[in-house]
């Protein structure tokens, strides 16, 4: 390459050194083949150079389309002292009242991390709009939960739902790819929000904002030490005192030092991503799904209509079956009702689900030129849709006709809740179809979110107990190995059984509380706390021998 073009390739490079974020400046253009002063040296290199120029812009350009450059937050303003000193807090709750389990603890530790994010929205002219109240009420019910109810296997669907409905209050989406993607905005938010907060720490250490946070810091120190000293001088005096005291502050072992930091820094770091997602949050509805290619009536509504007869005809036999010819079918199929029942409940559960995948694909490929193709649509889907209902209402009966024979389980509540919640489903689908669809993705979740909220509620394993009970009554029949392993909401059911079955059932939940003592007042739920209410008045008397002989210790099932 000839001393011109190098000048010009470094002055090129200069210029986007000096502004990397504008375009790339153009190289110099020497002559082209045929005009005077032509270089057959300079004109080689300076095609690569227009080359790579082109190749920068598309790139460039590309990016600017992408998915994440459109979904991806703003720059958030700098962080407020009020935001840092709630994460602050949130971590510091979590630390000291999570360490004993759960309970009214986790509620205690959210609140902080929604202060958070409350403050952080505030200072960027967020306001709230109903939906996201609607969500961060659900998230506090589904929260409470919790404090209600001992079953440590009911804790799982309930947090998990709180944080999808927690991040649905944050990012303020309302179609589905952000309904689907809005928890993963959380997981970002978690790492830029370390960053933002320690930007504000420094610049806060370096004298700004030092007469905001600096005497709040010294009064909280100041309080501390004025509680500590008189708090122990007042313990020291009065035995009633001390043990009030002791009930409200946590005893904390000292071998619980990492598992405490690590809850400090989990609840930290969770109230940081809040806070910077509500101070600027992901643009989800930014994302869009191409609509699919409309097909013909007759390729598109042909395998429907099928299906719809295919349904006809299942649906036309369950209702022969309910009406009558049921101990028929079981004489010519040789199975039990329990068997008959079980046999379909599953495969019946996976049509509906099947159905709702049938449906979504239906949508996308569905014709929408005119008027009488919309109407063929909403017909054959509509019919589709009243036909899943009595599926679902099949397997709800199949599952009750099971249930009679060899009791309730959480396994069997769990899928009749999940079966009703997607016959509800089919009805928001059929709404949609009349009134159109711009709000079914936010109903589908909130109608998740209450469905979890109301299953939790409901107490599953007291609904259990409650159900073994009155089997026991009616029939004399009592699965007493599941009951016994239930959690301590089961314990004001299995207190009215008769003696032993009474104390053989209750045995394992007076274990698992233990015989003194019991846990700190938020890791307490209000089921642990009947249970030993229960157990303080009327003590387990039967011994291990008598639980064995009446089946206590035998094989559980689901």
């Amino acid at each position: 390459m000839s001393e011109k073009a190098t000048d010009d390739a470094e002055q090129a490079e200069r210029g986007r050194q000096a502004d990397p974020g504008g375009p790339a400046r153009a190289p110099f253009a020497p002559p082209a083949p045929g005009l005077p002063g032509h270089d057959p040296v300079d004109w080689p290199a300076y095609q690569r150079q227009l080359r790579q120029r082109q190749a920068l812009e598309a790139a460039a350009a590309k990016a600017e389309r992408s998915v994440w450059r459109r979904v991806r937050p703003a720059e958030a303003a700098p962080v407020r002292t009020a935001t840092l000193m709630a994460a602050l807090a949130a971590g510091l709750t979590a630390a000291v009242v999570l360490g004993d389990g759960v309970g009214p603890g986790l509620l205690l530790a959210a609140l902080p991390a929604m202060a958070a994010a409350y403050a952080s929205a505030r200072a960027a002219g967020r306001k709230a709009r109903p939906w996201s109240l609607v969500w961060a009420a659900g998230c506090v019910a589904l929260l409470a939960v919790p404090a209600l109810r001992d079953s440590a296997w009911l804790s799982t669907p309930v947090v998990l739902t709180a944080v999808l409905s927690a991040a649905l209050a944050l990012h303020g989406t309302r179609r589905w790819p952000g309904v689907l993607l809005s928890p993963l905005g959380l997981l970002g938010s978690a790492v830029t929000g370390v960053g933002w907060a320690w930007e504000g720490v420094r610049a806060r250490g370096g004298g700004v904002g030092r007469d905001r946070w600096l005497p709040l810091l010294k009064g909280v120190v100041a309080a501390a030490a004025l509680l500590l000293v008189f708090g122990a001088l007042f313990a020291s005096a009065d035995a009633a005192f001390a043990d009030l005291l002791g009930g409200l502050v946590p005893d904390v072992p000292v071998g619980e030092g990492p598992l405490r930091i690590l809850l400090f820094l989990a609840g930290t770091v969770l109230a940081l991503a809040a806070a910077r997602s509500a101070a600027a949050p992901h643009r989800w509805d930014a994302v869009k799904s191409r609509p699919g290619t409309a097909r013909s009536r007759l390729e598109w509504s042909l395998p429907l209509i099928l299906l719809n007869l295919l349904f006809a005809g299942f649906n036309a036999v369950q209702l022969a079956v309910l009406f009558g010819g049921y101990d028929k079918v079981l004489e010519s199929t040789g199975l039990t009702h329990a068997e008959y029942a079980r046999q379909g409940f599953w495969q019946l559960l996976w049509a509906t689900l099947f159905v709702l995948a049938v449906i979504a694909l239906a949508l996308r490929w569905a014709p929408r030129g005119t008027a009488g193709d919309r109407r063929l649509v909403r017909a054959v889907l509509g019919t589709l849709c009243l036909l899943t209902l009595v599926v679902v209402a099949s397997a709800v009966r199949r599952m009750d006709l099971y249930v009679e024979a060899y009791g309730l389980t959480r396994l069997r509540l769990s899928v009749v809740a999940a079966e009703l919640w997607l016959g509800l489903v089919i009805v928001l689908v059929m709404a949609a179809g009349v009134a159109g669809g711009r709000w079914l993705a936010r109903a589908v979740v909130a109608s998740a979110a209450a469905s979890v909220l109301a299953f939790g509620l409901l107490s599953p394993d007291g609904t259990i107990a409650e159900s073994g009970v009155t089997r026991h009554r009616q029939h004399g029949r009592i699965d007493l190995a599941y009951l016994r392993g239930l959690s301590a909401d089961a314990a004001p059911a299995l207190d009215r059984l008769p003696e032993p079955l009474r104390s053989c059932a209750l045995m394992e939940i007076r274990d698992d509380l233990g015989h003194g003592g019991g846990s700190p007042w938020y890791a307490t739920s209000l089921g642990e706390y009947r249970a030993r209410g229960i157990l303080r008045e009327r003590p387990v008397t039967a011994d291990r021998d008598t639980c064995v002989r009446l089946g206590a210790y035998g094989s559980r099932h689901e």
